[in-house]
């Protein structure tokens, strides 16, 4: 427990009061010694880089039990990684970074159950470094990350019904399974589409206005 709490710069009584308030995992026993390992460096550094962000130590024990009871990394990513899309990897502290005081367990636990996060060991692994980084702009220009998840959630269903019309349509009249053309096809549209769409939802708007 000394060399744990040196090579984590902090004092022993703090680690044990960690350890009590149930922040890091115990230690492998062997008899009479306790190791502790690099799981337990990086947590403790986790929760020092947490609470110079501003979390609470309650913050950051509600952080880590999402954390541990939420969807592992494979359970994610299902039967593979992102075909275009590149997964992120994160640390808690750099999670933060993105959102805040928005990283709340139960954001966290939204986010989870989308399908946007999962962990692996000490890390967290972002589906998408697209999707991550327009949520965080979301977020800076003052949409709660609730609300973020809340119609990220939307537009996965309205995305999949896409998916099924692209898909369908073009192998009523191919013989392979992903015609090439699928892809560069299906966002041409959906992004001229959107921006009609867009179009005309301003235009409604400003003559409400008017």
């Amino acid at each position: 427990m000394e060399e744990l709490a040196k090579e984590a710069g902090i004092p022993v009584r703090t680690l044990r009061f960690y350890r009590e308030r149930g922040l890091i995992s115990p230690p492998r026993r062997e008899g009479r010694i306790a190791w502790y390992d690099d799981h337990h460096l990086a947590r403790l550094r986790t929760i020092t880089g947490l609470l110079e962000r501003g979390h609470t130590l309650t913050g950051i024990a509600d952080l880590a039990r999402t954390f541990e009871s939420g969807r592992d990394v494979a359970e994610v990513l299902g039967l593979g990684e992102p075909t275009e899309e590149t997964p992120v990897r994160l640390t808690p502290e750099q999670l933060a970074d993105y959102f805040g005081s928005e990283s709340t367990p139960e954001n966290l636990a939204a986010a989870m159950e989308l399908g946007y996060l999962g962990t692996d060991g000490d890390e967290i692994v972002h589906i998408s470094r697209r999707l991550l980084e327009v949520s965080a702009e979301l977020v800076r220009e003052g949409v709660p990350l609730a609300t973020v998840l809340a119609a990220g959630r939307r537009v996965r269903g309205h995305a999949d019904a896409l998916a099924d019309l692209f898909v369908s349509t073009l192998r009523d009249h191919s013989t392979q399974e992903e015609p090439p053309q699928l892809r560069p096809l299906a966002r041409a549209v959906v992004d001229a589409e959107l921006s009609m769409a867009l179009d005309r939802r301003l235009r409604r708007d400003a003559g409400a206005a008017e």
